[in-house]
């Protein structure tokens, strides 16, 4: 069976509850958008459920698990798949916004996952400490980290059990040796599950709208032996740097030019020695924790390293 008949066949099953979708149907769509005007297949994907979603008059998060399985947190690496859980909530914080319920920390023996629960959902609040059984859940991705998605559909089942939560953080250090392309102030998809990075003004998913701005570094760790990219997330950008998102908007308006921020943000980072803390997700190490010994001599340093 053919990946394009593979996926067909999975939308299809998404809708069986609600709508009659022919699995023929879909994979002369996704053909069309793959073979004729060469999009991504996971954005093809996208595209045609959306368009199954509109005739349906449906939400996303209304949509039937298509078949998921039980999996481990750390073995979650596909964006938009239904999965089943059985882990323990370790931590809580303050959603950043009112459409969002809780947001938080899940974790089992593989590792943690961050997981967000939408008040639209009229989903039982959970507790710290407690484990769970959570079925018909949906994974998400941004910039290579992933997290789970609960919708109206997700069960939730409180379970006695003792669960070992691992650790899938790693630590790695290096001097900051450049700072990559998509740095700065950025905008992204204000959508209310979304928080792609836009690209002339377009998400990959929403097409053009009005983004809302963000800050982040995408840089490179070279410790003399090994290059590691690593991604500072807005809090994580504001602490290197110093500098806050309203002043870099106000920076970018000032020279009407939003590169000036990255071009501003490397005068002060670059050349320094971090150490960075945070899990893994592709090439990238998603920075939690940062520790700054200070200034080297990013060529001397290198030398010394790479002596040892």
């Amino acid at each position: 069976m053919s990946e394009l008949r593979q996926e067909a066949e999975a939308i299809a099953e998404q809708f069986s509850d609600h709508t009659d979708v022919n699995p023929d149907d879909v994979e002369e769509r996704l053909a069309t958008l793959v073979d004729e005007y060469r999009v991504p297949l996971d954005e093809a994907r996208r595209s045609v459920t959306n368009s199954y979603l509109e005739d349906a008059g449906m939400e996303r998060d209304e949509l039937g698990r298509g078949g998921s399985e039980e999996v481990l947190v750390n073995d979650i690496d596909e964006d938009e798949q239904w999965v089943d859980l059985r882990v323990e909530l370790v931590d809580l914080w303050e959603p950043r916004s009112d459409s969002i319920s809780q947001v938080g920390l899940l974790g089992d023996e593989s590792g943690t996952i961050k997981f967000v629960a939408f008040e639209t959902s009229d989903l039982p609040e959970l507790t710290e400490g407690q484990a769970y059984e959570l079925t018909n859940v949906v994974t998400d991705e941004y910039e290579g980290s992933y997290s789970v998605k609960l919708n109206r559909t997700t069960g939730i089942t409180e379970i006695d059990e003792e669960i070992e939560v691992g650790d899938n953080a790693d630590t790695v250090e290096g001097a900051l040796v450049d700072i990559q392309s998509g740095s700065g102030l950025i905008k992204r998809c204000p959508e209310e599950d979304c928080t792609r990075v836009l690209q002339n003004g377009r998400c990959s998913e929403h097409g053009q709208v009005e983004g809302e701005f963000d800050l982040r570094i995408k840089g490179v760790l070279d410790d003399g032996e090994t290059v590691t990219e690593v991604i500072f997330d807005r809090e994580a950008t504001e602490d290197l740097t110093g500098m806050t998102l309203e002043e870099a908007k106000d920076m970018a308006m000032d020279a009407l030019d939003t590169t000036v921020v990255a071009e501003e943000m490397g005068e002060d980072v670059l050349g320094r020695y971090y150490r960075v803390t945070g899990p893994t997700f592709g090439r990238y190490v998603l920075v939690d924790d940062m520790e700054d010994p200070g200034a080297v001599d990013v060529e001397s340093a290198l030398i010394e390293a790479r002596s040892i």
